[in-house]
């Protein structure tokens, strides 16, 4: 693996890594705020924190943000606003287990969409088998944490929000890709993370109301750590999907760390919740997907250079 290539995976590892312990904040924050307006807050707050580096990096920022503003606006729209109201819309409809293999099976809704939009990146049978394998390792990860879920009663709307949450970050990922060109990363992260927060702040005044209650300081802890954690891992994101050489659906595969890292994390910080045999089974077959990726990977580059 080139440096290059070891430089994006070790990046990619590290936005999972900082999305998985995501889950834990967001149940913390919802205790004390509505979905919407917490969503709405963390997002405008992230785009704040990535703000000062944009525009130290680009200070043309205004300027760039003005030519290219049709497509932030639709990038805010989709990646931020329609997203995350899907997300905690459907999340309330499904087991959370249910939830969380329907968002566990991004990679695949992502390769699916890189296959019709990317010429240069389309599916064949090998990336197919590594991604049924990671999506069956996210099935025992995530059943084994609510295992009587899997009986409940499951929403047909809860279920279409979580597939569309999956088309949507697969338009979006190709969306960046496509237009390597036209806006920085740092640009495109930040002025889309504000205008979807507040976005969402806004909306939610009417639909949810608004509160001047008190909140504790493990509200605002949580708020803190998600609004960085999601300006870190967003910006690297973008950053990545803008490389030239970067595949859409082979960077994606890397998100099938989060419920591996998840679960890591939750054993680590909640005494409840132990290591299962079905967890096991499942991360190691998480690991041996994105090992088998890796080296598929490798042995078609060392074929283009001896072609070469």
């Amino acid at each position: 693996m080139g440096q290059s290539k070891l430089k994006s995976a070790l990046l990619a590892i590290i936005s999972c890594l900082l999305w998985s312990t995501a889950f834990a904040g967001v149940k913390i924050g919802l205790e004390y705020a509505t979905p919407l307006q917490f969503a709405g807050t963390r997002f405008f707050i992230a785009g704040l924190l990535v703000f000062p580096l944009a525009y130290r990096v680009n200070p043309g920022y205004f300027s760039i943000v003005r030519k290219n503003l049709k497509l932030i606006l639709l990038f805010a729209f989709l990646q931020t606003f329609l997203q995350y109201t899907m997300f905690y819309t459907g999340i309330n409809m499904i087991p959370a287990a249910v939830a969380a293999i329907l968002i566990g099976s991004q990679p695949f809704f992502i390769a699916l969409v890189a296959h019709y939009m990317m010429p240069g990146d389309r599916m064949n049978l090998s990336r197919l088998l590594v991604i049924l394998l990671g999506i069956s390792g996210v099935v025992l990860v995530s059943f084994e944490k609510d295992p009587q879920s899997a009986t409940g009663h499951i929403a047909v709307a809860g279920i279409l929000l979580m597939l569309g949450i999956n088309l949507l970050s697969g338009f979006s990922n190709v969306l960046v890709a496509r237009e390597r060109a036209m806006i920085p990363p740092l640009v495109i992260s930040s002025s889309s993370m504000m205008i979807g927060g507040l976005a969402l702040f806004i909306c939610s005044i009417p639909i949810e109301g608004i509160s001047f209650e008190a909140r504790p300081p493990v509200y605002f802890i949580s708020l803190s750590w998600l609004s960085i954690l999601s300006a870190i891992a967003i910006s690297i994101w973008i950053t990545l999907l803008k490389m030239p050489g970067i595949k859409v659906s082979d960077l994606n595969l890397w998100k099938f760390l989060i419920p591996l890292f998840g679960a890591l994390v939750s054993w680590l910080l909640i005494p409840a919740e132990q290591a299962q045999a079905l967890t096991i089974t499942g991360m190691f077959m998480i690991s041996l997907a994105l090992v088998i990726s890796a080296l598929l990977k490798r042995k078609k580059h060392t074929i283009i250079q001896e072609k070469a």
